[in-house]
């Protein structure tokens, strides 16, 4: 595996090797112990997920506040998206800021966020089907989100604004301002 890091500290993107001939292809999607080595982070996944989401979706920009904080390992076993990382540790220098990445099937990328990031992504292709590994048990009372289209986010979700669908619940998301003033809603 080979661990390429991004502008901010912690945000990784895992490529994994593969090995492919006229059969199709293998690869180890994780191995703890190479992941701690290569990356610098002793992570221990306790839950898996997966959802199904068809072109336009925009799921996030969700987190976990502590002690539920989660750390996540994404990838895509069927489409392609664009996933997000928003840095949300209060003290970092690069508090506010957001790193994005294809993710698909045929590249067979991770994304790696660490705690103190929100996460999201957009569907880029006719439908995807996403995994993710969680170090943390998901805690709907430590849940916290962000408004997707927050303009001093600036993300670029790479999609027609007439073409995206979002869920109720993300609809109503609050803007990023009104959590970064008050630092007990991202702890």
């Amino acid at each position: 595996m080979e661990i390429i890091k991004t502008e901010l500290a912690g945000v990784l993107i895992v490529e994994p090797t593969v090995h492919g001939d006229a059969r199709g292809y293998f690869f180890e999607s994780f191995n703890e112990r190479e992941f701690r080595e290569k990356s610098g982070f002793k992570v221990h996944f306790v839950q898996d997920n997966e959802s199904l989401s068809s072109y336009g979706v925009v799921r996030g920009l969700h987190f976990q506040r502590s002690p539920h904080a989660q750390s996540k390992l994404v990838r895509v076993v069927r489409g392609e998206v664009l996933d997000v990382a928003v840095d949300i540790r209060p003290n970092s220098p690069t508090f506010g800021k957001h790193v994005a990445v294809r993710l698909s099937a045929e590249n067979h990328r991770q994304f790696f966020i660490p705690k103190g990031f929100a996460h999201g992504f957009s569907v880029l292709s006719k439908d995807a089907v996403f995994q993710y590994k969680c170090d943390n048990f998901y805690a709907p009372e430590s849940e916290g989100a962000i408004a997707w289209n927050d303009p001093s986010l600036a993300i670029d979700w790479q999609l027609p604004a007439e073409d995206i669908v979002l869920s109720d619940k993300d609809k109503n998301n609050p803007p990023f301002d009104s959590i970064s003033q008050d630092k007990t809603k991202l702890a």
